[in-house]
């Protein structure tokens, strides 16, 4: 199973990332030992998940969704509550 996820960072800005561990990524991303835009601005909350059957379908929806204006991922983000 793979996940895509958007997390809001201290902030206020919004991070999308894959893996295939969320609590995993999550700690690392609030720790400040995940990806470098995060290491800055943490801690993040997790704001959306959606699961996956493969690798190259995140990655594809990981892509799509950076392309998002932010207004579109909080509209996605709202889609899901």
């Amino acid at each position: 199973m793979f996940f895509v996820y958007i997390v809001e960072c201290k902030d206020g800005t919004l991070y999308t990332g894959w893996t295939i561990d969320i609590d995993k990524r999550l700690s690392e991303h609030n720790q400040g030992k995940g990806a470098k835009y995060t290491r800055s601005r943490y801690p993040v909350v997790l704001k959306y998940l959606e699961k996956l059957e493969s690798k190259q379908q995140a990655c594809r929806r990981e892509y799509r969704i950076k392309q998002m204006t932010r207004a579109e991922k909080i509209a996605l983000i709202r889609r899901t509550l």
